[in-house]
């Protein structure tokens, strides 16, 4: 009655997922998801013309700017989106990185009891494979431990190759599930 035409899920466990079948969801796109144990977090290397620091506030449309070139648009954070990972932890940890232009990445890491989770990454198209997401995300993954984490979880599209490379060079393992999300047509 309201205009909607699809319910989506956000991304479950396999577990999760069988009374939404049942009531007549079907998957729509599966992530890996991925774990790192913490003990050893890869160093990364000073980029050149490129500054590391807390995310203000003022900077989130920038940072929601990068999220719109760096993802398809099922995949891009709103300001609700982004306002939902910032606050989803009990502890958050709000980064860019910037250039003379201005914000071209932005990484969102939150710690919740000992888990720490890679809530979001993401770098503007002309700066990627310059190890700018590399140093977001050693970044993220040393304040984590730093506060407490024991791990740290974190998902990516299957068939996001260069993310999941990006991953497993950091140290994360594939685990054995991935996740879905589900939709139904209303």
């Amino acid at each position: 009655q309201q205009g909607y035409r699809s319910v989506i899920t956000a991304a479950l466990h396999r577990a999760d997922r069988r009374p939404f079948s049942e009531a007549g969801f079907a998957e729509t796109e599966r992530l890996h998801l991925l774990r790192h144990d913490l003990d050893t977090v890869v160093p990364t290397p000073p980029l050149a013309g490129i500054e590391l620091r807390r995310g203000r506030r003022r900077e989130q449309e920038a940072a929601l700017d990068v999220d719109r070139a760096a993802f398809t648009s099922f995949w891009r954070l709103d300001r609700a989106g982004l306002t939902e990972a910032l606050t989803a932890t009990t502890m958050v940890h709000f980064q860019v990185a910037r250039d003379e232009r201005g914000v071209v990445g932005y990484s969102v890491c939150g710690r919740a009891g000992h888990r720490g989770y890679v809530q979001r990454l993401a770098v503007t198209p002309r700066c990627q494979g310059r190890g700018v997401g590399a140093a977001l995300l050693g970044d993220g993954l040393r304040w984590l431990r730093r506060w407490g984490a024991r791990d740290a979880l974190v998902n990516t599209q299957e068939g996001n190759d260069r993310s999941l490379r990006l991953y497993q060079r950091a140290g994360f393992v594939l685990q054995p599930h991935g996740l879905a999300v589900m939709e139904i047509a209303l």
